[in-house]
């Protein structure tokens, strides 16, 4: 009888596993880096919209070789109202940029609006700023 009771609490326990949703958007890998040198400067400053009481230190990347394009994403349905999406962007990591995936994420206030993260030149390479929300 136990071994009865024991193969039937296995069974009902085994059809409640299933594979967890996925929300990983796959895209191709980016082209090649160029051959060209690479200088990377990493200084820590403290920086953040001025409306914000404690601005967070964040680290500055200068890179000298040019980000990729923006990659493509397929933007998974919204969860609720209150979500904004966060577009994916290039960072640098090991000596080369990746691909950080667009997400849904709920602002920290009401009104909080998301400044994106963006590469820009400066004398002859490239400087990361990361992105906020502006509230």
């Amino acid at each position: 009888m136990r071994v009865l009771v024991l193969l039937s609490a296995l069974a009902l326990l085994a059809g409640c596993e299933s594979e967890p949703e996925s929300h990983v958007v796959s895209a191709p890998p980016p082209p090649a880096p160029n051959t060209a040198p690479v200088t990377v400067t990493t200084q820590t400053t403290t920086t953040g919209p001025a409306v914000v009481a404690q601005p967070q230190p964040t680290s500055t990347v200068i890179v000298t070789q040019a980000p990729p394009a923006p990659q493509q994403e397929v933007v998974l349905a919204r969860p609720s109202p209150e979500h904004t999406w966060i577009a994916g962007y290039w960072t640098w990591r090991d000596n080369q940029y990746e691909w950080m995936a667009g997400h849904w994420e709920i602002p920290p206030q009401p009104n909080a609006v998301w400044v994106a993260p963006r590469w820009e030149p400066e004398n002859g390479a490239y400087r990361f700023y990361e992105g906020y929300w502006n509230y």
